[in-house]
């Protein structure tokens, strides 16, 4: 292999068995789909987030890990004007082509190739180009779906890193993920970029702690030795793109950003999310707390009562702040939502303060956070569920330090953090007690409770 693109990893990571195994079996297919070998492979991981959930999107820093579970395209250049996008998997994603130029991107149906779309168009209008090159696309990933593992993102962000590629072009791994970031709204997602930053610029070993404001950084964290992030799957299924309570929030954190922002007589129609608001307030977060509720009242605001206190029309604000798959929307619960995000922004601070620390307790006071964490998604953020809920209260039962839920929520994953000597027996019990219940969730066991290190981020294997 050579190694002139900066996406590369080095040749002797390349030849671990976990890489090997995957570039020689998704080679393989794509040479019994297209009848020809791919010209390169486009990797990119999925993450888990530890703690910091639903705040990127309000400018504040969150906490992701990569995962070794990844999504692979192994493309092949052709002189057509086509792009031509097939997937391992089938019986659930049929093959389908599009013109290189001038495609479409379903907001209202989307379909696993329109997240491909996504990434592509991002590269391209990102150089102002209307056409990419014709490309064969074969796509192999064994992140759960819907899972709250990033998926889509990481489908999005290989994508694009495949775009980048075949119309030789060079982009630094933070342009990919600033770009990336940008790619979901396509399909309808109002994201805040966690996922695309981890994805690209995550490091083998270490945990990231994402900073968005003024930029984008991201520094390395060493988490505590002696335990291990286990993460389990609910098997409640939720796709942000397809519902609209995802964007929902963000809508919620934006009007309650904007009703402070009015009542501090700041210009809050350009004003819309709540780490910018806190900037410009001057204060801590444990003030911006306080202004939460002294500005905001507990019980639920109709759109109406909004409109009032920011005296704009109903199609005013659809205009301003919400979003087209938001307008519907006639009730918003904005004290619950802001307390949530200032308090779990400054459970992200105390996380990284702990780490870097390595206070002797460390390991028990970070599980208390992620405690605190989910007890704030759930009842705050009311982003979580039933089965979610009980799944957390066996981890915690079968001896994590601590669990919460990781990604959007309403089903998908939760993370614990548990005793590395105690890993075995605590999947075990997990197993045991949420789990066996079901042949279908026993048949994938594997893929429904684990495990996992921090990995490494995207990059391309060329052939």
């Amino acid at each position: 292999m050579a190694s002139t693109s900066t996406y590369d990893l080095h040749l002797s990571e390349t030849q671990s068995p976990v890489f090997t195994g995957r570039f020689s079996d998704v080679s393989a297919k794509f040479k019994d789909h297209f009848s020809g070998a791919p010209d390169f492979i486009a990797r990119a991981p999925g993450r888990v987030n530890l703690i910091g959930e639903h705040i990127d999107y309000c400018g504040y820093a969150v906490f992701p890990m990569a995962i070794q579970q990844d999504t692979m395209i192994a493309v092949r250049i052709t002189n057509t004007a086509t792009i031509s996008m097939a997937n391992t998997n089938g019986l659930l994603y049929c093959p389908i082509s599009v013109p290189s130029c001038g495609f479409d991107i379903d907001k209202d149906n989307p379909q696993w190739y329109h997240y491909v779309l996504c990434g592509v168009r991002g590269v391209m209008e990102h150089f102002s180009q209307d056409s990419c090159v014709g490309m064969e696309m074969l796509v192999d990933g064994n992140i759960p779906p819907n899972a709250g593992l990033s998926s889509s993102s990481a489908l999005v962000c290989c994508s694009a890193l495949a775009a980048m590629q075949s119309n030789g072009k060079s982009l630094s791994r933070t342009e990919l993920a600033s770009i990336c970031a940008q790619c979901e709204n396509y399909i309808g997602t109002i994201g805040g970029g966690m996922d695309q930053a981890i994805s690209f610029l995550a490091e083998t070993g270490s945990a990231k702690l994402i900073e968005f404001l003024p930029e984008l950084k991201a520094t390395n964290v060493s988490l505590p030795s002696g335990v291990e992030f286990v993460i389990a799957n609910s098997c409640v299924e939720k796709c942000k793109s397809q519902s609209a309570d995802f964007n929902i929030r963000v809508v919620e954190c934006r009007l309650s950003c904007q009703v402070i922002a009015k009542a501090k007589n700041l210009d809050w129609k350009h004003m819309q999310k709540l780490g910018l608001l806190q900037q410009a307030l001057g204060v801590s977060l444990d003030d911006m707390l306080n202004i939460v509720d002294s500005v905001l009242q507990q019980q639920i605001y109709s759109k109406d009562e909004i409109c009032q206190i920011l005296a704009v029309t109903a199609d005013e604000l659809n205009d301003i702040t919400l979003n087209q798959n938001t307008y519907h929307v006639e009730q918003f619960n904005l004290h619950a939502r802001a307390k949530h995000v200032f308090s779990e922004a400054g459970r992200v601070l105390k996380f990284k303060q702990i780490c870097e620390q390595d206070w002797e307790d460390a390991r028990f006071r970070l599980g208390q956070l992620m405690c605190d964490s989910h007890v704030s998604c759930r009842d705050l953020y009311e982003c979580s569920c039933d089965e979610l809920n009980n799944l957390i209260g066996i981890c915690m039962q079968s001896g994590a330090l601590g669990s919460r839920l990781t990604g959007a929520g309403w089903g998908g994953c939760c993370v614990s953090m548990v005793e590395s000597n105690n890993v075995s027996s605590f999947i075990e019990n997990v197993t045991s007690l949420y789990y066996s219940g079901n042949e279908d969730w026993m048949n994938r066991i594997q893929n429904c409770v684990f495990s996992t290190q921090p990995s490494t981020g995207a990059f391309i294997y060329k052939m």
